[in-house]
């Protein structure tokens, strides 16, 4: 794959210069042929080295553009200068390459450069090109109006061609960094639900072994063999995740294996493990499944979602509840709204977690953030807060339709993700 993308890079890169050379051999060929027409040697070799060097400004890199134009700009007012006072001058054209070759000169100094440092050589340029008529023999109304020509139209409208591009390329540039933006969110939001899930029931596993020692209670060779085979897959679970993670961005072609929902792929049967798994070390975790969702398939965005939601809730309540007994996953259709799933995680624990614990250095808080955004993806909307009765509650509302932006991520996802990312609602 490497091979291929770097055998069709250098083909285009090669293709790209070829026709470059060849456009450029052809105004020069040009440049020499108009500076045949002039009446003496030496305007021909001089009116030649002008148009040669505003080709050159033109191809220059950017660091060496201001330089090159400025000089370029001054040979040509200087040959324009002297030729119209000789009395031999061109009898026809008085150098049209170089004529276009300085208006886009004008365009490539307003678009490349700022508004002070374009002044100068777009300033240079148009005054060449507008004098630059004055080196053909017969000055009459057509030559006058070929000058207020170029004053009066062609150099605005150079201008004007060079802010458009100016403002296309300003435009494209922040397009660009809302999609990579998009990118380094969504990044943070798989290692975030892929890893930290597992790495914290380590953590957990590892507190529960300490605080059995710390209280002096014996543990029998079953029960650690037990507990760090549990601490061991959590440790494969990570890795796994961390490798998925790895080879989405280093190869373009798995970077969707990084968004399928966890568990079962049939659908949302595969929270059935999730919740025996965080039941196995922490308070038990009910699961309620509508029959009706069992089965039924859904947009791969929103499966993906909901496993999100279940998966990023557990987690949070075996980090930061305390006196947790009971932990109650509820996935069903929305009773006023048949066209809408509802997913809540509920725990009874003592009081909600604070803000405080939301943003620990275990929590690091963008857990919730990552859970907007996801939501906000499929059309969705979440809630949570501490309860009434005390504990916490996770509620998140997608749509059963077809509206699935989350497994679709474009550039206009991406910078709608890079402009702005939704804020969790909290309600008492």
């Amino acid at each position: 794959m490497i091979s291929e993308f770097r055998s069709r890079f250098r083909s285009r890169f090669r293709f790209r210069h070829l026709w470059l050379g060849v456009v450029g051999v052809s105004l020069v060929v040009l440049v020499v042929l108009e500076g045949l027409n002039a009446p003496l040697p030496p305007m021909a070799a001089a009116t030649m080295v002008s148009g040669v060097l505003c080709l050159a400004a033109f191809a220059v890199p950017e660091r060496l553009f201001t330089r090159y134009t400025i000089g370029a700009a001054a040979v040509s007012c200087v040959l324009t200068v002297v030729e119209a006072q000789l009395s031999q001058r061109p009898p026809n054209t008085p150098g049209m390459v170089e004529l276009g070759v300085l208006l886009l000169l004008i365009t490539r100094a307003v678009r490349r450069r700022g508004p002070l440092r374009a002044a100068g050589p777009a300033a240079g340029t148009a005054l060449a090109a507008v004098v630059l008529p004055l080196r053909i023999d017969v000055w009459d109304n057509n030559l006058l109006n070929l000058i207020a020509v170029l004053a009066v139209c062609a150099v605005p409208f150079m201008v004007m061609v060079g802010l458009c591009l100016r403002l296309y390329d300003t435009l494209r540039e922040r397009e660009r960094e809302a999609i990579r933006q998009g990118q380094r969110l969504e990044h943070a939001r798989e290692l975030h639900d892929f890893v930290a899930h597992h790495v914290t029931a380590i953590v957990a596993q590892t507190k529960a072994a300490r605080f059995t020692a710390a209280a002096g209670h014996t543990q029998s060779p079953e029960d650690l063999d037990r507990m760090l085979a549990q601490i061991e897959r959590a440790g494969s679970q990570a890795l796994g995740s961390m490798r998925a993670m790895v080879s989405s961005l280093r190869d373009h072609t798995t970077a969707s294996a990084t968004t399928r929902p966890t568990g079962d792929p049939a659908g949302l049967r595969g929270l059935r493990d999730l919740t025996e798994e965080f039941s196995e070390v922490g308070p038990p975790a009910e699961l309620t499944l509508a029959p009706e969702l069992a089965d039924r398939p859904l947009p791969p965005g929103v499966i993906t979602t909901v496993h999100r939601v279940v998966q990023e809730s557990l987690t949070n309540v075996r980090k930061h509840a305390t006196g947790v007994g009971r932990v109650e996953v509820r996935i069903g259709v929305r009773p006023d709204d048949p066209k809408r799933l509802e997913v809540s995680v509920v725990d009874d624990g003592q009081g909600g977690a604070s803000p405080a614990a939301e943003r620990s250095v275990e929590g690091g808080g963008y857990g919730l953030v990552g859970l907007a955004e996801r939501v906000e993806k499929v059309n969705g909307r979440i809630t949570a807060g501490p309860r009434d009765g005390g504990g916490w509650h996770v509620v998140a509302v997608l749509p059963l339709g077809k509206a699935d932006k989350a497994n679709t991520v474009d550039s206009a996802d991406a910078a709608t993700l890079g402009e702005a990312a939704p804020k969790v609602t909290s309600s008492g």
